[in-house]
């Protein structure tokens, strides 16, 4: 121990270790903000999470369309479901009239329901799964669009809002 200071000699050296770590992490963190904000191609820092933008086809424009909106068009005739969970989840209830195009099959299925896609004679299709953060529905709903179809929307958590709405369900394959 220094008797002149009170202190042990390794006390200077760490207190200067102790300001100089977050002085040199804020420096980094600086430096990066810095060069994400000057790249052309930097990553946004503030993301925008909300449905609309989750949701969006290539363009950017939203694909959401309103479980009204939805009923609607069911009520109409005018409108061809697309469920795209798994086989067995479609087995188990669906909206009445869907057709299963199960996104991790996407190929497979795809093929099979091309004719009945093409000649629905729908103003809409709409993709639906279940749950709010299920994914599988856009996901489908962007490959229809690359295919060609135009009208393509997406009833968010639509399984679970349908059948909680008391609209027409069914079962079986």
């Amino acid at each position: 121990m220094n008797q002149t200071t009170g202190s042990s000699p390794l006390s200077k050296p760490l207190r200067q270790a102790l300001w100089q770590m977050p002085a040199l992490v804020a420096l980094a963190v600086l430096l990066a903000v810095g060069v994400n904000h000057w790249r052309a191609d930097g990553i946004a820092l503030v993301g925008d999470w909300s449905e609309d933008a989750r949701f969006a086809d290539a363009s950017g424009g939203s694909m959401i369309v309103s479980l009204d909106r939805a009923r609607e068009l069911f009520e109409r005739d005018a409108v061809l479901f697309v469920d795209a969970r798994p086989e067995s989840q479609y087995a188990d209830g669906h909206i009445q009239g869907a057709l299963n195009i199960p996104w991790q099959e996407v190929d497979r299925y795809f093929m099979e329901a091309a004719d009945r896609l093409d000649g629905a004679g729908a103003d809409a299709i709409v993709t639906y799964c279940d749950g709010e953060s299920c994914d599988l529905s856009h996901e489908l709903a962007v490959f229809l669009k690359d295919m060609g179809f135009d009208d393509v929307r997406v009833l968010v958590n639509g399984w679970t809002v349908w059948r909680e709405a008391g609209l027409p369900t069914e079962e079986g394959s």
